[in-house]
């Protein structure tokens, strides 16, 4: 079997250093750090971490994006973090959401008041659509 690389510095010079939790550990000669390979670990599907970074640069909020996508919250931050995105700042404007099925979107896009005088985004949503609609604040 061909020993990993070390995740922290790159160097490809490892030794071995034992077993923990029934996984080999090995440990780098350059940096001395100590790892394992084949984590076992709950990942999220990439789909759901672009859909979270799109609605949060439409500006809704992290609850509501839960809410939405059924992702916590917290990770929906630390992607923010972690592909240091920056949600635009408008304040004349609001987003408002709506979840539609292929039906009720046919429905809702062949109503004219619904296009009028409003930015409007449409984006899959699993077997589902999302209709993001820009107002104006009213004061």
């Amino acid at each position: 079997m061909e020993k990993p690389n070390c995740p922290k510095c790159e160097n490809p010079k490892v030794v071995k250093s034992g077993f923990s939790g029934g996984r080999q550990r090995y440990k780098c000669k350059k940096c001395n750090y100590h790892f394992s390979v084949n984590k076992i670990g709950k990942s999220i599907d990439k789909y759901y971490v672009v859909k979270a970074l799109q609605l949060y640069i439409e500006g809704i909020s992290y609850r509501e994006i839960e809410r939405i996508l059924g992702v916590s919250h917290v990770s929906v931050m630390n992607w923010v973090k972690q592909y240091k995105i920056k949600a635009p700042e408008n304040l004349d404007y609001r987003p408002t959401y709506k979840v539609f099925n292929h039906k009720e979107l046919v429905n809702f896009m062949s109503e004219k008041a619904n296009l009028t005088d409003t930015g409007m985004l449409v984006t899959e949503l699993g077997d589902k659509f999302m209709v993001i609609k820009w107002e104006r604040f009213k004061n």
